[in-house]
């Protein structure tokens, strides 16, 4: 593949706790060469994590993703081609994944790198891994799916899954991990708190959810500061969990300390 999704970044005024619950829930593994100072870095094998120390004036959540791709300035070229009102930011050298940062037609923001940029370091830089608790997808939400949809097929090379009739979503993939543009409607948010259209969720596959519901069970057992977020509590809650297990490939919701969703799958 030309591109592939290999980084995420959460933004918390907890990220130390979080970067342990997603080692201890998903068994994500933080680079020996890390950074004691800096934000914690936890990969699966393939998709690094950044969690990010919040700032003042910074919100807190799924903030973005990126790419790594075969070459960065023909990404650069499609996207001056395609879609001339898309900007590029050169990042600063302390960051351990993006080279660049940009954003698509509707201003979801990703980041973009290379292999051997010079600012690359952390799990960027410690090769790939396999293990059974890895990220298999995420979504976003967006008043404009099918031109987003479009855009990374164009840039980024993304194949485009087959799906049910009638699914207004697109599932895009790297041949690993799934992109799932879904469509944002204020009217999907009836009884409940209504979010931005934004990044949605992280979705983990795992090797069996009744051990991993176990493993969950005995880790907040052993320090409850680890628990997950309730979802699904009182009737707004129960009206977002609803909207939330629309997403085909998840068949148990929770959400992370700081309140990031997540679903999980076995199959």
């Amino acid at each position: 593949m030309f591109a592939q999704m290999k980084h995420m970044a959460i933004v918390s005024e907890n990220y130390a706790l979080l970067g342990r619950f997603y080692e201890a829930a998903f068994k994500m593994k933080t680079s020996e060469r890390a950074r004691p100072e800096s934000a914690v870095v936890v990969g699966d094998g393939y998709i690094g994590m950044n969690i990010n120390p919040r700032r003042a004036g910074r919100q807190a959540g799924f903030d973005h993703f990126g790419f790594e791709v075969a070459d960065v300035e023909t990404a650069l070229a499609r996207m001056k081609t395609k879609y001339p009102s898309v900007n590029v930011l050169k990042r600063p050298s302390n960051r351990p994944f993006a080279g660049l940062s940009t954003h698509d037609p509707a201003g979801n923001v990703f980041d973009l790198s290379q292999k051997g940029m010079e600012n690359r370091k952390d799990v960027y830089e410690d090769g790939d891994w396999k293990q059974e608790r890895y990220i298999h997808h995420f979504a976003l939400k967006t008043v404009v799916p099918e031109t987003v949809a479009q855009f990374y097929v164009d840039v980024f090379e993304l194949k485009a899954l087959e799906k049910p009739a009638g699914d207004p979503s697109f599932y895009l993939t790297d041949g690993k991990v799934t992109l799932i543009v879904m469509p944002w409607n204020i009217n999907d948010y009836q009884g409940t708190g209504i979010e931005r259209p934004a990044l949605d969720h992280i979705g983990f596959k795992v090797e069996s959810m009744e051990g991993f519901k176990k493993d969950l069970q005995t880790l907040v057992g052993r320090n409850p500061r680890l628990s997950p977020s309730p979802v699904g509590a009182g009737p707004e809650g129960e009206a977002r969990l609803k909207l939330f297990a629309k997403c085909p490939y998840g068949k148990h919701q929770l959400a992370d300390p700081d309140g990031v969703l997540i679903d999980i799958s076995d199959s």
